[in-house]
């Protein structure tokens, strides 16, 4: 059993044993050319040892994994309990003798940074940084072991435990190891990054320098100079005004010292230093295959590494296959699903869609470099881009505007260029739309009928195959013309009648109460719901502990109990009949829907059952209809009065009837789908089932992070290669808390586009208008519809709705969404609804707080924050 262990004996591949820092410490001393200070690491085995000899210590990790990330007393009290537990512990005999043994071999008089490295740190998928202690110039053996002692305990920091929770680790499971490094006297020091920290560039190296020791930088204690590389060239220096340094005491430990007032504001680091810090990060950063945030010091004209650890927060880049330059643009922010996703629902939705997509951070993005290339495309591409998204239109237009990064490809030879068949012209007629969704129920009852007797490899063929003929159904040309249909009349309108009337988005209140949107319907049919419930005052009563409690397990049983609960039940039951497919996140097969929850609707019912009176769905619709009714005669009556206004009134008249007839259907194909992939879901959890009574699989939910590819594999060779599943938890878990920027390129930059406006008030949210009116109310900031707690007037402020948002529509007075576009679900409801709605509202949840009075601009496209 080793307690210590030197760092020519440790490499990456130990982490177990020495802790992330330690292991990259040790891999670090292995890269040729790479200078790191002498040293060792104490074992987690120490660790192990120490801890054995506290009995009370398993105990308090019991207590400690009961607690929420939120708990800050509960943390604070158990974090000083776990401390002192392990700190007042002595070091046994045989771990401080081999402690002093090392200690002696590097030098007893020497000084030396004594750090924490845990096994749950500087992790490809989690840092930790910051989390535990680090201490610098400690000087002789029993200096040292006290302060082993002190990076054990502070493994149970606040920060650290609160880290943990917040990140899904398992305080039980990790294990403390310690870092002693021969301290190096630096002249300066600073932190390197090998992609930029902003922009996330992987083509740019940044480096902050700084005099003194490092420390000063780390804890923020001093600005610094910031020096940025690219392709070995120093593109800026910015260089800071420096008051203070970190120095080392002369008893130990370090102080604060102010410096001379020459050195303030004298440059760091030469362009030859800089540059040779650039050149040995990338080294690194080659070493390890992947960018680095890696500490350095020099003492004199050597540079010195003194930990690099992957850099967690950067967004991964989609695979290529080549190197060329590409620009992708993230199919979330259009489909109003920007978490991470797991494996499963990436891979089905991938086959679902007839785009090529590649995946990278658990989403999905286009390349659409070929068509920002094309000289017939590029236009018709940021245009079209824009307009459903102004924020991806500005990103694309950022990036072409960079010389040489998607150049222009010569103009294609039209002359052998195939002929594109155009398409009959639409009837403006509603039985197209009725055909279209009988062709649809009809699939989905034919694919429920087909798929129950199969098993085995038999059902993953049968399912494989029938997502291809679902992408079919979906993409039929005919459906296709309706969606395009009501959106050129939607554009008809605003543009028209812009033009001649000075209305902006006319067609907004035009298009209330459209027949035949699934979606609106929804939101209606859970009113419906409400009224049944309403008059059974113990089936409310039932439904508001639910609400405060929790549950699903049994739910629906324990409400047919309770008197009236029949009725109420059979009312729920049929809610989810027709809409049971639907969640948060649908496009994702493996998200729970609300079938599987049916608790998640409480909040909700309850919500309309509060603040509505009977017969409000049917009330909704029809003042609806009757608004956009009124609308529609006013507009004709002003249209009639201008020149030529018999030939504008006749055109117009028949493009809003066009606009109603098409624009519910919008919805409809993603609700068939959706139903597929429940009726595909609950086939292949039968089949995971199937293999965790074969002892394949621990749980059936393990399939979602399997590719749908890979899950076949599994189930007609009932295996999977070990470690796989774990490192595809792991990785969707770092995946989480990543956030999708809108436009990546394959240099790793993020961007996220401006809307450059200069005709907003002081202060105002600009967005993208999307349903007219104006609207004043409190905000109410909303990542979970279970967690909705609406009153009439409240505003929704959200980061993207999608269809099982619907049913708080009913009950918000305007809307207010991070991401979105005009035709995207959240626009297309607020019009149907009538509510002021503003979407692609950067930062809109972090910007507005819960609770404060805002005004929602809906025909202008701003949000302003009033006084409380």
């Amino acid at each position: 059993m080793a307690y210590v262990l030197d760092f020519g004996d440790i490499d990456r591949t130990q982490v177990a044993m020495v802790g992330g820092k330690g292991a990259n410490l040790g891999e670090l001393a292995r890269v040729d050319g790479v200078a790191v200070p002498d040293g060792f690491c104490v074992t987690t085995e120490a660790f192990a040892a120490v801890v054995a000899a506290a009995p009370s210590f398993d105990e308090l990790l019991d207590e400690l994994a009961g607690l929420a990330p939120d708990d800050r007393a509960g943390i604070g009290a158990l974090s000083a309990r776990l401390r002192g537990a392990v700190e007042e512990l002595p070091v046994p005999d045989a771990v401080a003798a081999e402690i002093r043994a090392a200690h002696a071999r590097l030098g007893a008089d020497d000084a030396y940074a004594v750090r924490s490295s845990a096994t749950a740190e500087d992790l490809p998928t989690a840092s930790f940084a910051g989390q535990q202690d680090s201490y610098l110039n400690v000087v002789g053996a029993a200096a040292i072991l006290d302060h082993v002692r002190r990076c054990w305990g502070s493994l149970f920091t606040e920060r650290a435990i609160t880290y943990r929770l917040r990140n899904g680790f398992d305080s039980g499971t990790i294990r403390m190891a310690v870092v002693v490094q021969r301290m190096v006297f630096a002249r300066t020091a600073g932190i390197m990054v090998t992609a930029d920290p902003v922009s996330s560039d992987r083509t740019v190296v940044s480096i902050d320098a700084g005099f003194g020791l490092g420390e000063a930088l780390v804890s923020g204690l001093v600005n610094a100079d910031v020096y940025r590389v690219r392709e070995d060239a120093v593109v800026s220096a910015s260089i800071a005004t420096k008051k203070l340094a970190v120095r080392p005491a002369p008893g130990g430990g370090t102080e604060v010292c102010e410096l001379g007032e020459q050195s303030r504001t004298e440059r760091v680091l030469t362009d030859d230093e800089v540059l040779r810090l650039a050149r040995l990060g990338r080294r690194i950063e080659a070493h390890f295959g992947a960018p680095q945030d890696i500490e350095w010091c020099c003492d004199g004209t050597e540079f010195r590494i003194v930990q690099s650890r992957p850099i967690t927060t950067l967004f991964p880049i989609p695979a290529a296959g080549d190197t060329a330059n590409h620009v992708y643009v993230s199919v979330g922010h259009q489909q109003m699903m920007t978490d991470a996703m797991k494996p499963l629902g990436l891979s089905v939705w991938q086959l679902t869609s007839p785009a090529v997509m590649r995946d990278a951070g658990g989403r999905l993005f286009v390349d659409v470099t070929a068509a920002l290339s094309a000289p017939a495309t590029r236009a018709a591409v940021v245009d079209g881009l824009g307009k459903s998204d102004p924020l991806i239109g500005d990103a694309l237009r950022t990036v072409l505007d960079r010389d040489g990064f998607v150049p222009l490809a010569p103009p294609a030879d039209r002359a052998t260029a195939p002929a594109v068949p155009t398409p009959e012209p639409l009837p403006t007629d509603p039985a197209i739309v009725a055909e279209l969704i009988a062709h649809c129920e009809n699939y989905v009852a034919e694919l429920r009928r087909a798929i129950e007797p199969l098993a085995g490899p038999e059902l993953l063929d049968f399912i494989g195959n029938d997502i291809q003929q679902l992408r079919r159904t979906l993409f039929l040309p005919r459906s296709l013309q309706v969606i395009n249909a009501a959106i050129d009349a939607t554009w008809w309108l605003n543009d028209r009648l812009g033009e001649w009337l000075g209305e902006k988005n006319a067609a907004d209140v035009l298009t209330q109460s459209v027949p035949g949107n699934v979606t609106s319907e929804m939101g209606l049919a859970l009113l419906d719901v409400a009224d049944v419930i309403r008059p059974l005052p113990a089936v409310v009563a039932y439904l508001t502990e639910v609400e405060q409690h929790g549950t699903d397990a049994g739910f629906l049983d324990e409400l047919a109990d309770r008197p009236g609960g029949g009725a109420a039940r059979a009312a729920i039951e049929g809610f989810l009949d027709r809409y049971g497919m639907r969640c948060v996140g649908e496009i994702d097969i493996t998200r729970p829907r609300w079938r599987e929850r049916p608790a998640t609707l409480v909040p909700t019912i309850l919500g309309n059952v509060r603040t509505f009176a009977p017969g409000a769905g049917q009330r909704r619709f029809e003042d609806g209809l009757r608004a956009a009714e009124q609308a529609e005669r006013e507009l004709l009556h002003r249209v009639r009065a201008l020149p030529d206004g018999a030939r504008k009134a006749e055109e117009t008249a028949a493009t809003i009837e066009r606009v109603r007839t098409f624009a519910g259907y919008r919805e409809y194909p993603k609700y068939a789908m959706v139903s597929c992939y429940f009726v595909y879901k609950q086939a292949l959890l039968r089949e995971a089932g199937r293999l965790v009574a074969a002892g394949v699989l621990d749980d059936p939910e393990d399939i979602y992070y399997l590719r749908f590819d890979e899950l076949a594999a599994l189930v007609r060779t009932r295996r999977v290669r070990p470690g796989l599943l774990d490192e595809r938890k792991d990785a969707f878990r770092s995946y989480q808390s990543l956030t999708a920027p809108r436009v990546l390129t394959s240099d790793g930059e993020a961007l996220t586009g401006a809307y450059r406006r200069d005709d907003l008030p002081a202060g105002a949210l600009p967005g993208m208008a999307v349903s007219a009116g104006t609207v004043e109310g409190r905000a109410r900031v909303l990542t979970d519809i279970a967690q909705a707690d609406l009153a009439p007037g409240d505003i929704l402020v959200t980061a993207y709705t999608d269809p099982s948002w619907t049913p708080l529509f009913v009950a918000i007075a305007g809307l207010v969404t991070e991401v979105g576009g005009v035709m995207t679900h959240g626009a297309v409801i607020a019009r149907e609804y009538g509510l002021p709605a503003v979407v692609g509202v950067e930062n809109a949840t972090a910007l507005i707080r819960d609770g404060r009075r805002i005004r929602v601009h809906g025909t202008e496209g701003y949000v302003e924050l009033l006084a409380d």
